[in-house]
């Protein structure tokens, strides 16, 4: 046997799967402008928007990247659906809701827009409701919402209703999630985004989901469960909101501050690296590799990639990214909070409003005043969408690059 030259044994370590892996990790911590005190903890480039809008930059390219194929082939065909602002009368706004499925032209729709944010889109988890939100006074697509699985641990929100933890596994199964929400150009320069997050609260969403999931089997308990949506939470990306500031209709809250997240979670962990964590605990022979996510609940991500870091023996630390999200809470039934706290109760719905009466009030409340007020909408143009999605400068913000 011959012997082993000097330093061999190190350079072989450097090329295992747990070494590159190792290495890509604390590659993309750095490129993301993240430093790393003594403990693990990450530090954050900076407190201001633009950094949060920075770390979300590269999973962002990723999404579109992805989508290439798809936007390619489907976006001129979906450019004439979208609004010139010098089309746009906001006293004939006229809000409605189309109910997306998978495979659709809607889907495909609502997936383009989806790309028009600034920070990447969740794809959600679980039980699903997803919806394009239509002017049909002016045949455009206005805005789209999206509500999913909540995560099974979120304080503030189990702190509001002050169940016990069985409680919370009994009754979660009534809350959902809006983890994508917003308008599109033009109608977010007329304060849409308002209209559109009053939309969840409509008689409309909450019948669909009686008619989809209301009697249903959970999916970790295996038991039969009578659901009622009663609420739906969402949170700010950018941590503090103003687009769910002082969001009342004829005297009625439709999302209520409530606390922040304590800026610990994934979101920095782009699909790339998750996939390739994922791969790692395959060759390690780890359940978490395969195991379906929906089996384990919306926290099946984070459980992965858990493991993949303690097999790895980096700290749980990088997990904290600093990042407080301000959330909030939507109760559809005004004694939701009640009923999820005792499991007793019949859901007044008596300030229930349906989509027609939600669109009217928001256009009087925000549409049509803003319009009054600011006229910039006028200048958006739908070929615009396409530079959006590349993340590009548009308008005010390209003149300002010029």
């Amino acid at each position: 046997m011959k012997n082993k030259k000097k330093g061999e044994g190190a350079v072989a370590r450097v090329f295992t799967p747990e070494a590159k892996l190792k290495k890509k990790i604390r590659t993309h911590f750095t490129r993301l402008g993240f430093a790393k005190r003594p403990d693990g903890t990450l530090i954050r480039p900076d407190n201001g928007k633009d950094s949060v809008r920075l770390l979300h930059r590269v999973q962002r390219d990723e999404r579109v990247r992805d989508a290439q194929p798809l936007l390619k082939e489907f976006l001129p065909e979906a450019l004439p659906y979208f609004a010139n602002g010098s089309e746009i009368d906001p006293a004939k706004i006229d809000l409605m809701l189309v109910r997306v499925e998978a495979g659709t032209f809607e889907s495909n729709l609502f997936r383009t827009a989806s790309l028009t944010w600034s920070v990447p889109v969740s794809n959600g988890y679980g039980r699903r409701l997803r919806y394009l939100v239509w002017d049909r006074g002016h045949d455009r697509l206005a805005g789209i919402f999206a509500l999913g699985d909540p995560v099974f641990n979120l304080s503030v929100r189990d702190n509001l209703i002050g169940w016990t933890a069985a409680e919370r596994s009994r009754r979660l199964v009534n809350i959902l999630d809006a983890y994508v929400l917003g308008a599109v150009p033009p109608y977010n320069m007329l304060l849409g985004g308002k209209a559109v997050a009053c939309l969840v609260r409509s008689r409309e969403v909450y019948d669909d989901f009686a008619k989809v999931y209301g009697s249903t089997t959970g999916i970790i308990s295996g038991e039969e469960k009578r659901a009622r949506l009663l609420a739906v939470t969402t949170s700010s990306s950018m941590g503090r909101s103003s687009l769910y500031n002082r969001l009342k209709l004829d005297g009625v809250s439709y999302f209520d501050p409530i606390g922040y997240t304590l800026g610990w979670g994934h979101f920095h962990i782009t699909d790339d690296l998750f996939t390739q964590m994922r791969e790692y605990l395959r060759i390690l022979k780890h359940p978490y590799a395969d195991r379906h996510r929906f089996g384990q609940g919306p926290n099946w991500r984070l459980r992965t990639i858990r493991a993949a870091l303690g097999q790895l023996g980096i700290t749980e630390s990088v997990m904290r990214h600093g990042i407080q999200r301000e959330v909030f809470f939507c109760p559809l039934a005004k004694n939701a909070k009640k009923i999820l706290a005792t499991g007793k109760g019949r859901p007044d719905l008596s300030t229930l409003k349906t989509v027609e009466e939600i669109s009217e009030l928001a256009r009087a409340r925000w549409l049509e005043p803003r319009a009054a007020r600011q006229d910039d909408y006028k200048a958006w143009r739908r070929e615009d969408i396409a530079r959006l999605i590349r993340g590009e400068p548009v308008g005010e913000d390209r003149r300002k690059t010029a």
